[in-house]
């Protein structure tokens, strides 16, 4: 039985963590885990069911819908202006058996579209059996180690891409205080978003399906994935927030339907009580992190995910 003390703190668990990038599968593995007693039993039915047999497995897809809801209204003003351009490219785009983006909302909607379609894919088809294979305190302290890894190596990647003269970005200098003075520097060129190949963003997509293994962030992959073909932090995360919200929303509305069969029997109260901390830390977090990655980088979630992963494999090996 899921309490309300157990849901309220994996809700806000879960609200930061889907967004951080440090794996909410993996933190939501790995905390029961970790407690031990009543809470790991959570970790062990879940790991052998479907939503529509498994308390705490109905219990996080509420949660991911909440994130989702939580993205959609930080993200609002975008949303409309990409569901609008979708609609205005769709006629020339049917008429001329291609996609036709004419403007930069309608070539992010097409950018969207296509990135989504591997990790839904994969997802319906994989999403079980990654979870039954790997979604193990062992198998998530070790995913979250290589998440890290992942993550420096993104920050390696992004130093080295190549940004073609024509795609680049006009980025004022930053302020930087050294010795007591301030001295304005000039910051690495970036590649404008809308500059992005649908093939490259079909890349960034593929990218996200290693996000089933619990223990690899999906923010953080896709980031990766944006960095490497030399979008700023700031492009990266943008791109990747916009990207998970379909991606989480559909995977959630598809099994929402289990918290109304046995599996969501006596815990509708606790589930609208996560739900709602889960939304709420996650609109947070996505406003910090959308001014973190302004000026900084991926590199303290890089720490925290290989210091915490080598931690884990030692308690859990």
């Amino acid at each position: 039985m899921l309490s309300y003390f157990q849901a309220a703190v994996i809700g806000l668990i879960q609200g930061v963590s889907e967004l951080f990038p440090v794996s909410s599968l993996g933190h939501s593995v790995l905390v029961p885990a970790l407690i031990g007693g009543s809470w790991k039993s959570l970790v062990t039915q879940s790991a052998s069911q479907d939503s529509g047999s498994s308390p705490y497995l109905a219990f996080i897809v509420a949660l991911h819908v909440a994130t989702a809801i939580a993205l959609i209204v930080f993200f609002r003003e975008d949303w409309i202006r990409i569901v609008r351009g979708l609609l205005r490219s769709l006629r020339p785009s049917l008429a001329a058996r291609r996609i036709v983006a004419r403007d930069a909302d309608e070539r992010l909607a097409w950018l969207l579209v296509i990135a989504t379609i591997p990790v839904g894919i994969t997802g319906l088809a994989l999403e079980h059996t990654f979870r039954t294979l790997f979604a193990k305190p062992l198998a998530a302290a070790v995913f979250l180690t290589v998440n890290g890894l992942v993550l420096l190596a993104g920050e390696a990647l992004r130093r080295r891409a190549p940004v073609p003269e024509d795609e680049l970005e006009v980025r004022e200098p930053v302020a930087v205080v050294q010795g007591g003075a301030v001295e304005l520097r000039q910051r690495r060129p970036v590649r404008r978003l809308a500059t992005l190949s649908y093939v490259e963003a079909g890349i960034i997509g593929f990218f996200q399906t290693f996000a089933l293994l619990a223990g690899i962030s999906r923010s953080g992959i896709s980031m990766v994935g944006g960095l490497a073909r030399g979008l700023s932090h700031r492009d990266a995360a943008r791109f990747s927030f916009l990207l998970a919200t379909p991606v989480i929303l559909a995977a959630g509305v598809l099994k929402l339907p289990g918290l109304f069969g046995p599996a969501g029997a006596h815990i509708h109260g606790q589930v609208l009580l996560g739900a709602v901390l889960a939304g709420l830390a996650s609109y947070v977090s996505v406003r910090f992190l959308t001014r973190w990655f302004e000026t900084r980088t991926l590199t303290p979630f890089a720490i925290y995910s290989l210091v915490v992963g080598a931690f884990c494999i030692v308690r859990f090996a």
